[in-house]
């Protein structure tokens, strides 16, 4: 192996140790991917967090100029196919190797901005915040599983942006708590503490169940490499969705719902065998 792709490897082993530091869930299903799949969405990963992170997680920092800083290193190293950021390093080789459209990473850049100022949404700019959030990041996720092939992606496009709303929608559902208390966000339309109630709740629910039908006709067209892993996230966000659907709002309100890890894994054997005998 030469050096650079030492480099490289090593720049994918960070973005790797970031996932799973970060989220049991997505590792868990990147290690149901085929193998040929799991570094580019390590990658892909290891960027969303980092900007994540920045936006919810260092207070005490100039939050703007990190963010703007990060933009700018990411541009940087897609143009110059390299950078000292490990994690931007193996963002960028997906991004070139990929043909990732560079709209979806402004999309995605300008939602972790929206994030700095905004804390109440209007139905307007709750669809923008949810489309550069999480529907962008699921076609990123796309041009890796298709491979180049623009007629196969552009097919499963609308699938592939309905399940990312799906996740986007059940983590805000999750983290309600989190966001309202800690961070004094709301991005539900309209929403009112003192009037998030059984009604509210089951609106939110319905167009949820919508996107997560619409996501899995599109998990059953993807490659059989991408198909399962995919499947092994969408299992677990409708595992949680299920159990924030049978809690009251007040229950909602009040506790962060998750999934055990055992959970999780048991989840992984059914998958499995749903996938393997085509009963998806």
């Amino acid at each position: 192996m030469d050096q650079i792709a030492l480099y490289h490897r090593n720049s994918f082993k960070c973005s790797k140790i970031t996932t799973q530091n970060y989220s049991t869930s997505f590792s868990l299903g990147i290690l149901s991917l085929n193998k040929k799949f799991r570094d580019p969405i390590y990658g892909i990963y290891g960027f969303v967090r980092f900007a994540d992170e920045i936006v919810d997680t260092f207070h005490e920092h100039n939050k703007l100029e990190l963010i703007e800083r990060f933009e700018h290193d990411t541009y940087a190293a897609i143009k110059e196919r390299i950078s000292l950021n490990p994690i931007l390093n193996s963002f960028q080789k997906v991004v070139n190797e990929y043909g990732i459209d560079h709209e979806l990473i402004d999309r995605f850049l300008k939602s972790m901005k929206m994030d700095l100022n905004k804390k109440d949404y209007e139905q307007l700019s709750y669809e923008d915040y949810i489309l550069g959030s999480a529907e962008v990041v699921g076609l990123m996720c796309l041009r890796v599983f298709t491979e180049g092939d623009n007629t196969y992606y552009q097919a499963l496009k609308p699938q592939a942006m309905r399940l990312g709303a799906a996740f986007q929608k059940i983590n805000f559902l999750r983290d309600l708590k989190a966001d309202y208390f800690a961070l004094g966000r709301a991005y539900f339309p309209g929403f009112e503490l003192d009037k998030f109630n059984e009604q509210k709740k089951k609106q939110i629910e319905l167009d949820i169940e919508q996107d997560f039908k619409a996501g899995l006709e599109g998990i059953k067209q993807l490659p059989r490499g991408a198909r399962f892993g995919v499947y092994v996230a969408y299992v677990y966000y409708y595992s949680l969705f299920t159990k924030i659907q049978s809690l009251s709002a007040s229950t909602i309100l009040s506790e962060r719902i998750r999934i055990p890890d055992f959970r999780k894994y048991a989840l992984i054997i059914s998958c499995y065998f749903r996938h393997t005998l085509n009963l998806i």
